[in-house]
């Protein structure tokens, strides 16, 4: 969780000297929610995402260098430079993207879990998408089809309380029970406190193991906030100040550390040690991306078509 935090930080500084073109959403805040749900994944399962992916690919296993890399649209990225900050992509992870189409990734995910069932295999397929995805079409389809099939698929919805700039209490009817719109496709439903690593962690065990044995697909909502605007770019003025100044208190990070001293586990040694790998690590990162090559002209058609074209491309 430490390193996600730090390297948004990072992000956030090298978008600001330039080195990070178009939109940057960072995960500050919601950290617990993809270490705690990633880290009880097998190797073999998937993970589909939304495009505040940064912290879900880093909890994966994708390094710090080929992140930053990716988001300063280098060739040394785990996407080539091609994708950005809103699509991190490694086959060798099964993270199987952030994608920039709100709710888009849902449908994908569904697919995967279809493809799962159809060669016989047994993994799950793990799809993070926002509170605002809910009022998209793809949602209930994707629910939908989910769920007359049977699928190995667990949609997890990361609670924050905006869709944006707009608060859910203003667009979602069911804004403070989401969790029980599944009952509409008679699907497994929890919630969980989001910013709590531990209950993430010990819900999605239960959640995969049910999955994983044929009991159909599950819907989760984890209360969460972001600790940032919907982008770096967004001042985020219109959320209420006592809103923000109680969320900062729920922040997942003082908050595990909290209990990892009370109960013996940690020091405060242990977590300067740390600290200081992560500051180092997010040092390196930044070195990386900034020296590593743009992608060459002659790759621009690469993993776009079979036949790739051989005339018309730039010097």
């Amino acid at each position: 969780m430490k390193l996600i935090r730090e390297f948004e930080r990072e992000s956030e500084r090298q978008y600001t000297r330039g080195n990070i073109k178009g939109f940057l959403h960072v995960y500050n805040g919601e950290e617990a929610i993809a270490v705690g749900a990633i880290n009880t994944l097998r190797p073999d399962d998937y993970i589909v995402t939304h495009y505040r992916d940064h912290g879900q690919a880093l909890a994966r296993g994708m390094t710090s260098n080929e992140v930053m890399a990716e988001l300063m649209g280098k060739a040394t990225g785990c996407s080539r430079g091609k994708g950005g900050s809103m699509h991190l992509f490694s086959s060798d992870l099964n993270f199987m993207g952030g994608y920039a189409i709100v709710g888009g990734q849902l449908c994908i995910a569904a697919g995967i879990a279809l493809a799962v069932q159809y060669r016989g295999d047994d993994q799950v397929v793990l799809c993070f998408f926002g509170d605002g995805a809910v009022n998209e079409g793809e949602f209930h389809e994707a629910m939908n089809l989910a769920a007359i099939w049977n699928l190995p698929v667990i949609f997890f919805c990361e609670h924050n309380l905006y869709g944006m700039g707009a608060s859910s209490k203003e667009t979602l009817v069911m804004w403070d029970s989401l969790h029980e719109m599944a009952a509409a496709y008679g699907m497994s439903r929890y919630e969980v406190d989001g910013n709590d690593i531990l209950e993430v962690q010990a819900l999605m065990q239960k959640i995969n193991a049910e999955v994983r044995s044929g009991k159909g697909p599950a819907f989760v909502v984890a209360r969460t906030y972001r600790l940032r605007g919907h982008s770096v770019a967004d001042p985020a003025d219109y959320r209420p100040e006592d809103e923000v100044d109680y969320w900062a208190g729920q922040d997942p990070i003082p908050r595990f550390r909290g209990w990892l001293t009370d109960e013996g586990i940690a020091t405060v040694e242990d977590f300067e040690e740390i600290d200081a790998s992560v500051e180092e690590e997010i040092v390196v990162a930044a070195e990386f991306g900034e020296s590593s090559p743009w992608p060459e002209s002659a790759s621009l058609y690469d993993d776009v078509y079979t036949d790739r074209p051989t005339e018309g491309i730039p010097a």
